[in-house]
């Protein structure tokens, strides 16, 4: 039987002092089922010492498959991502951010409805289920809301976190999708192409959150929610 594979799409930015944070945690995630692991990080044009620190974590983890590729010039994280699905080989493709804010030993709560047969997406809520979850900003829960409501209003969908930083996919959905967004517009957008897809099937699962402040490197802000709700009504409506 063939071992099936998980490409796990980092976009990096300026996250030189603490990548290895998150790379010491994939190393040592089990994934159900014997699945592989594929690390992919795009590092999008950092203006420090990110690109060191992923070569030097690379070649001191042989262990680790991980695949680096860079952007010669900032593009932001959706280009970013762009990339990373592109060049992603596994059978599922899962996003995770290059912070802590998000648990990769939750990756099998992911792949459970998939690999049972059930699901062909499967989006990680921060808002159900009883896994801890950092408490921060009133309005920037409001906002998260805010938005998944408004996209769910047009997809028809009933998500309760369409911003997510986790979301899985067959590898062959995504990559079969013409995603534009270059910056924070990826989870509007992909959410209202995926919603269009027939006989999708769309599971959600609930997990951890460990959210940054601003003061720890947090780095949407207001201006990315009004995007967010032009892109909602673009790709929805507009654009298609």
């Amino acid at each position: 039987m063939q071992i099936k594979k998980l490409s796990i799409v980092i976009p990096a930015y300026n996250e030189g002092p603490t990548i290895h944070h998150i790379l010491d945690k994939l190393i040592v995630v089990n994934l159900d089922g014997g699945i592989e692991k594929e690390v992919i990080i795009v590092n999008d044009c950092s203006k420090d010492n990110t690109e060191e620190a992923i070569l030097a974590y690379q070649a001191a983890n042989p262990g680790l498959n991980i695949q680096y590729h860079k952007h010669e010039v900032n593009q932001g994280k959706g280009a970013a991502l762009h990339t990373g699905i592109a060049k992603a080989t596994g059978e599922y493709v899962i996003i995770q951010d290059a912070d802590l804010e998000y648990d990769p030993q939750e990756y099998n709560l992911l792949l459970k409805p998939v690999l049972s047969g059930f699901a062909d997406v499967v989006y990680g809520s921060r808002f159900m289920g009883g896994n801890p979850h950092r408490i921060l900003f009133f309005w920037h829960s409001i906002g998260n809301k805010f938005l998944t409501s408004l996209s769910n209003m047009f997809t028809n969908l009933n998500l309760t976190d369409m911003e997510t930083c986790y979301k899985l996919f067959r590898r062959d959905i995504v990559q079969g999708l013409k995603l534009k967004e270059k910056r924070f517009g990826f989870e509007p957008e992909v959410t209202a192409k995926i919603a269009r897809i027939p006989e999708i099937r769309i599971y959600e699962v609930g997990i951890s959150y460990y959210g940054r402040t601003y003061a720890e490197g947090k780095k949407i802000g207001w201006k990315d929610g009004f995007r967010a709700i032009y892109c909602i009504l673009k790709y929805n409506l507009f654009s298609r």
